[in-house]
């Protein structure tokens, strides 16, 4: 990451352990929330005033968000590898149907972007 990470703005880490703020050059401060992912987002649209919210993270992060209906669009990175173990995205999401936005497949990734249908 180095002492100046390309975010330039409030970032909230959801966090299993209590942290301080850590602030970074250009702006950007980690805030670590253990107050779970409601609280966080909360927090991030508070920040983001008239702004967007990007949410990043990994499988538990998206089926979080996901459940809340709190994901406008979702950009996924498929790789041809099976690692054999790992959380999946969309385990333990109620049903839901995306209208698929953009697909961009590369020598070694498929780039997929969903939108929540009817969003």
């Amino acid at each position: 990451m180095g002492p100046e990470p390309p975010d330039h703005a409030p970032v909230f880490v959801l966090s299993h352990h209590r942290r301080e703020p850590l602030e970074m050059d250009g702006g950007t401060t980690f805030t670590f929330m253990t107050d779970g992912p409601e609280s966080a987002l909360a927090q991030a649209r508070r920040a983001a005033g008239d702004g967007r919210v990007a949410i990043a993270g990994g499988a538990a992060t998206f089926n979080q968000y996901l459940s809340l209906g709190a994901i406008d669009e979702l950009r996924l990175h498929v790789v041809p590898i099976t690692l054999g173990a790992g959380e999946r995205v969309f385990d333990g999401v109620p049903g839901l149907t995306f209208d698929i936005g953009h697909v961009r497949p590369t020598e070694h990734v498929v780039r997929v972007t969903l939108r929540p249908a009817g969003s």
